[in-house]
């Protein structure tokens, strides 16, 4: 097992991306936080997991809040006595059709790149003081190129991520805290998707992957995978995207 004995938090992990991380990292023998908003959901996971045999339970997190995060941080000690793996996977989609919106500018920066700052601030220190960790962040194709279909505030707050992971991974080297990014390229809509889940326009984005056709889940969760297991203990810093060859062209 690549994660035996080893402890993750992952927020986001009530559907999607998280979902599938936390399902796989289980399997590989981790202890998961399904951490997330939406309970319901995130109990479903927290069901199956313990069910294949597994071990992991639900935390409540809005990755806005300080406070949530400590107390995540907190409750995960207390029930398993460590924390290894930080996955900042949770986010919102960018794809607002008014691209001006300062409300949806607002929230981009507050949930996709403030709640990766707080996740990772609630974190290292606790990695510093067991002697290393790694924390995979997800950031998106978005932070690497402008793009017609989404608000210029996601593209802002992706490249946001992309960069803090940079900065934290130069900082914390020597504490032994790995930082490493993961873009995702066109995946299955997301909740909150707008207008990449109308199907004219998936349909035009998909015409752009080498590849031709949209990710899965599963693929960011098998990178994941590497990047928060010892097999990528020499690495810190990348950004790997899972795009289909998008980044290519």
């Amino acid at each position: 097992m690549r994660l035996k004995d080893k402890v993750a938090i992952i927020s986001g992990a009530a559907s999607g991306m998280g979902a599938s991380t936390a399902r796989l990292f289980a399997k590989e023998g981790a202890k998961v936080v399904v951490a997330d908003l939406m309970e319901a959901e995130g109990a479903k996971v927290v069901s199956d997991i313990n069910d294949a045999g597994g071990e992991a339970r639900f935390q409540s997190l809005n990755v806005t809040s300080e406070t949530d995060w400590e107390a995540t941080v907190s409750e995960t000690i207390t029930a398993y006595g460590q924390v290894d793996i930080l996955v900042n996977n949770a986010g919102v989609s960018g794809s607002h059709p008014d691209r001006l919106n300062i409300d949806t500018w607002d929230e981009q920066m507050n949930v996709n790149a403030k709640g990766v700052f707080l996740g990772m601030r609630a974190v290292i220190p606790t990695m510093q003081e067991a002697g290393g960790g790694s924390i995979v962040n997800i950031s998106s194709i978005s932070g690497f190129v402008g793009q017609r279909f989404v608000h210029m505030g996601y593209n802002a707050a992706k490249g946001a991520v992309r960069l803090a992971t940079k900065a934290a991974a130069v900082q914390f080297a020597r504490d032994g805290v790995r930082v490493n990014s993961v873009h995702p390229g066109v995946m299955p809509a997301m909740r909150t998707s707008q207008m990449t889940a109308d199907p004219e326009v998936r349909r035009k984005m998909l015409s752009a992957i080498p590849i031709g056709r949209e990710g899965k889940v599963e693929e960011v969760a098998f990178t994941n995978l590497f990047l928060a297991s010892d097999e990528s203990s020499y690495i810190t810093g990348i950004e790997v995207p899972v795009d289909g060859g998008y980044l290519a062209v």
